[in-house]
């Protein structure tokens, strides 16, 4: 690869999902340390073994974290500050979804998809741009999602969530510039592991509503993460890179 995360300590949230398992091992074969964090617990996932394994425990830290507790990843940061002593990219992936018509939504459910969305995304930006500060810099990556400017029917709190996602994280980049802190947004559309159990009706959907005929996957996602994490997009920011396949409503 043109990149390298070589010696960067990275923060990765929602870590035992597609994207964030797929995330996890690349940024380890490209140098990095990583800190695999999820509100499920890493010895759930096979793969988080397999990796300590092969890369030591000195290059993967994981930590039961949830993201939308402000205590919590307050402590997530400051195990990150006690046993690297700084953090130089930070790539956030957890969220919360709920498919349901408008006016179906309950109070209760519209804000639990928000604050695991939208206010996970703030309290993990807010903190990890604290140690940025004190450490001279670093690089912020929010997953957001292509419904957020091509909403879905079903999908308000998330698509809403998702969108000031995209701007919050513009103002991250417009404040921080100076302090030497980038801020990006990714913004997937379908993005499948490989999957037998996938119907053929859904991968001919698939071919119809993509220029490039198909589903994503958790490795092209990230590979596109970690080239804006790298020293390699250093001038950019305040960017938002979709990766959707050239999906057409």
């Amino acid at each position: 690869m043109a990149f390298s995360l070589h010696d960067k300590v990275i923060l990765i949230t929602g870590a035992c999902g597609r994207i964030g398992k797929a995330s996890v091992r690349l940024f380890l074969e490209n140098g990095a340390t990583v800190v695999a964090s999820d509100l499920i617990p890493a010895a759930s996932q096979p793969l988080f073994g397999e990796l300590t394994e092969r890369f030591g425990e000195r290059r993967l830290l994981t930590v039961q974290s949830d993201a939308c507790d402000e205590s919590q990843v307050m402590a997530l940061m400051n195990e990150i500050n006690d046993r690297f002593g700084r953090l130089d990219g930070c790539f956030h992936n957890a969220f919360a979804q709920l498919h349901r018509p408008f006016a179906d939504y309950t109070l209760e459910e519209w804000e639990r998809v928000v604050r695991g969305t939208l206010t996970s995304a703030f309290l993990v930006s807010k903190h990890a741009v604290k140690m940025m500060l004190a450490s001279g810099g670093g690089a912020i990556l929010n997953t957001s999602s292509i419904i957020s400017e091509r909403p879905q029917a079903h999908s308000a709190a998330y698509s809403a969530s998702k969108a000031a996602i995209n701007q919050m994280t513009k103002v991250l980049a417009l404040e921080y510039g100076a302090s030497n802190i980038r801020a990006n947004c990714l913004l997937p559309g379908d993005i499948k592991e490989p999957d037998p159990n996938v119907s053929a009706a859904y991968v001919e959907k698939m071919k119809e509503i993509t220029l490039i005929g198909r589903s994503g996957t958790p490795d092209e996602v990230a590979q596109l993460a970690a080239y804006l994490l790298s020293d390699s997009a250093a001038y950019v920011t305040g960017a938002s890179y979709v990766i959707d396949g050239g999906f057409r409503l």
